[in-house]
């Protein structure tokens, strides 16, 4: 049984989903088992990022970091929703003053 299960959880990817009539990338929960890989290739970049620094970051250093342009509010945004899910889902951490940093 549980080498079923581990052969379910190494082949499963993130699927899309719908969420009002839109296609999403569904953010797999963090489980023991689970890595990086399941995630979409953006999530995995910017989990990079953040490992990279040699400590807690903000999304705007997470942001130079992947490329986005941190001048323009409206694009910044995006990423610091993507880094709140990925605390959501276990896969990061939010301290106190709003910096990310990887779980452990």
């Amino acid at each position: 049984m549980s080498e079923q299960l581990a052969e379910e959880r190494a082949s499963a990817r993130p699927i899309p989903g719908q969420v009002g009539g839109r296609a999403v990338m569904l953010i797999p929960r963090r489980d023991p088992g689970t890595d990086e890989s399941m995630l979409p290739p953006d999530y995995q970049r910017i989990i990079a990022a953040v490992r990279q620094a040699a400590g807690p970051v903000m999304a705007r250093e997470v942001g130079e970091g992947v490329g986005v342009d941190v001048s323009v509010k409206a694009k910044l945004e995006p990423l610091r929703g993507k880094l709140v899910r990925l605390v959501d889902r276990g896969w990061l951490q939010k301290l106190p003053d709003g910096r990310f940093t990887t779980r452990l």
